[in-house]
């Protein structure tokens, strides 16, 4: 057996994620390694803390980066939240609502599902009327960017109606955290988690997330375990949180927090609005050029994301030829439709670092070329 070294080919992402990695935080990454309860390090883990919880507009002091993808960071606010028996009331309009609805029911908890169609907002008068028809929920769960549709729903509206009914709020803001405006604090929202590789344009394996005082007090009170110790809060932020001397919980992804330090602080550099802004302004000009060729969003105008951009596949065209033509031929990755809408859409990101006009103008380009 004779493997050698692997070096990837350099790829323009702009599929539903990762994004592409800067070479400013690629250098991060690359830096020495220090050990995990280093003074240094430590010292580190506290400014993404503040990084965090400016990114996710927010003064909780439950903030910190889960050793572990979006996926987990998903887990750990279910696992923290749900006791047996819990109804939890589910929001569904793509992939991702249904994860949800698996995490309720793996911790013991019944969910109670609002269903939407996929390409659409979530719709708060169908939430209301769950809510109203369910008076013993504890907890109101949704997708903020839906990332197998492009949709985005109004998260300060559900929260409020989740709020109104005496519910604490889950929101998925995986592909919305520095993409699209996001303000934990303002619109109250109770458990919130990200991933680092979509518009951060970290490295994929770390999962932001952010708890609210109300959050903390049902986790303190719980009447049963928390099924996951690696995601159990109360052990998870000895070494995360609070003054002192930090206890031991599990080796950190040392260099991969060296790279989302980085992210956060170009996020930081840019200022948070600015970086809004620029998804905004990109995403209009890739439509202006999707549109010249007649293809057509998913998504209604006014819910679309800017960050992923969902549209459907012209007539009569080969999904996969054009996609792997895209990829061998131009090293330009778009992503494939998921679920109901597999083989009937395309979705292109414009995530964080590769939200450039660079990245549009090759984009449009190689479409032209291929199909």
């Amino acid at each position: 057996m004779s493997i050698s070294s692997f070096h990837p080919p350099r790829r323009m992402l702009m599929g539903p994620g990762p994004s592409d990695v800067s070479e400013r935080v690629l250098a991060a990454m690359a830096r020495p390694t220090v050990g995990h309860l280093d003074p240094s390090f430590i010292a580190m883990m506290d400014e993404v803390k503040t990084l965090l919880q400016y990114v996710f507009q927010t003064k909780n002091e439950l903030t910190f980066a889960v050793s572990a993808p979006g996926s987990a960071g998903m887990e750990c606010c279910f696992a923290n939240l749900v006791e047996p028996g819990d109804k939890v009331i589910v929001c569904q309009n793509g992939v991702f609502g249904g994860r949800m609805k698996e995490n309720v029911e793996r911790c013991g908890g019944i969910a109670v599902m609002v269903q939407d169609d996929w390409g659409q907002a979530v719709d708060a008068h169908k939430l209301e009327e769950a809510l109203l028809q369910n008076p013993d929920a504890v907890l109101v769960a949704f997708v903020h960017a839906e990332t197998s549709t492009g949709a985005q729903s109004d998260a300060k509206t559900l929260v409020e109606l989740a709020h109104k009914h005496d519910c604490l709020a889950i929101v998925d803001a995986v592909t919305s955290l520095a993409g699209t405006p996001l303000k934990v604090d303002e619109w109250q929202i109770d458990a919130i988690y990200s991933g680092s590789q979509k518009c951060l344009s970290a490295s994929p394996g770390l999962s932001p997330v952010s708890f609210s005082p109300r959050a903390a007090e049902k986790i303190s009170k719980r009447q049963s375990k928390v099924q996951s110790w690696f995601l159990d809060l109360n052990l998870v932020m000895g070494y995360w949180g609070g003054e002192g001397k930090r206890a031991y919980h599990h080796t950190a992804p040392v260099n991969c927090l060296y790279g989302l330090h980085e992210s956060l602080v170009m996020v930081q550099d840019e200022g948070l609005e600015n970086a809004w802004q620029r998804h905004q302004s990109n995403h209009l000009l890739l439509r202006q050029g999707l549109e010249q060729m007649g293809i057509a969003f998913l998504v209604p105008e006014a819910d679309r994301l800017p960050q992923l951009n969902t549209v459907f596949i012209p007539q009569g065209i080969d999904d996969a030829a054009v996609r792997t033509q895209l990829l061998n031929n131009y090293n330009l990755e778009i992503g494939a439709g998921l679920g109901a809408l597999a083989g009937k859409v395309w979705r292109i990101g414009l995530m964080g670092h590769a939200s450039k006009q660079a990245n549009i103008d090759y984009c449009l380009a190689s479409l032209k070329a291929v199909i």
